[in-house]
């Protein structure tokens, strides 16, 4: 499924790479080794490759800046490094392991809305929802956290199939209408990245020395988005509501549009 994203095509059949798939998950560095770690960051991106996100290289933390150089950039570290970044996001394993080898310290995004959407919401709200739906038995997912414990655009991201193709044109929307990854920071309620769209793909760093890490891992299959939105809308209103009584329409619920 994953090697047709993209312009670099993937030789190696999904069975194959999803086989390996436990290989990458189980390998952990020593914590004093930078080998170690640098093994580890490309096993899991060969990970999530083998899971279907297809990835491209992003930008990464230069002290307090972004690697970009841009003065002012708005978003350090949090972006592809090329604008063509829909059509280089691949899951070709060598493809990935030449990015990860000739660019130690870039950070990835995986585009959304191909395999996979990610419902995006803050870091309270997403805990309090993620407690619920796994005391009701729902099938989660993968999840990842943004930005560390109790920052002020901390998140977390739930990985989900992708409702970014369905049969039915009609019923697709565009991220345009709910989020773009650069206005993550204004907007308190959830954020639905589809087609258009991307994110950071553990393990991330981010300025601040903050990161983005796995919280649940790529070994859960990825539910259907619409198991999750009631209880995530849910949660982000009462966080909304916490933070602003008067601010009624912070919530994005793309179904409405």
């Amino acid at each position: 499924m994953g090697a047709d994203f993209g312009r670099y095509r993937g030789t190696e059949s999904r069975q194959t790479v999803e086989s390996r798939l436990p290989q990458w998950l189980r390998r952990r560095p020593k914590a004093t080794d930078a080998d170690g770690l640098a093994e580890s960051r490309e096993a899991l991106l060969l990970a999530a490759a083998a899971a279907g996100l297809p990835l491209a290289p992003a930008a990464y933390p230069a002290g307090y800046r972004c690697s970009c150089e841009r003065v002012g950039c708005p978003t350090p570290a949090r972006h592809p490094v090329s604008f063509a970044w829909q059509t280089q996001s691949t899951t070709d394993a060598a493809q990935i392991k030449r990015w990860a080898e000739g660019q130690p310290q870039a950070n990835f995004i995986t585009a959304t809305g191909m395999v996979h959407d990610v419902l995006d919401v803050p870091l309270e709200a997403g805990r309090s929802a993620l407690e619920r739906l796994l005391a009701a038995g729902v099938d989660v997912g993968p999840v990842a956290e943004f930005g560390g414990s109790n920052g002020d655009d901390a998140r977390l991201l739930f990985f989900t199939a992708t409702r970014g193709t369905p049969d039915d044109e009609d019923e697709w929307w565009p991220c345009e209408l709910d989020c773009h990854p650069e206005t993550m920071d204004e907007h308190p309620g959830l954020r639905w990245h589809c087609r258009g769209s991307y994110v950071l793909v553990p393990p991330a760093k981010l300025p601040g020395e903050h990161a983005v890490s796995w919280v649940r891992g790529l070994e859960h299959p990825l539910p259907d988005p619409l198991t999750l939105l009631e209880t995530l809308t849910d949660a982000c209103a009462r966080y909304v509501g916490e933070d602003d009584p008067d601010d009624h329409h912070a919530v994005a619920w793309p179904l409405g549009r």
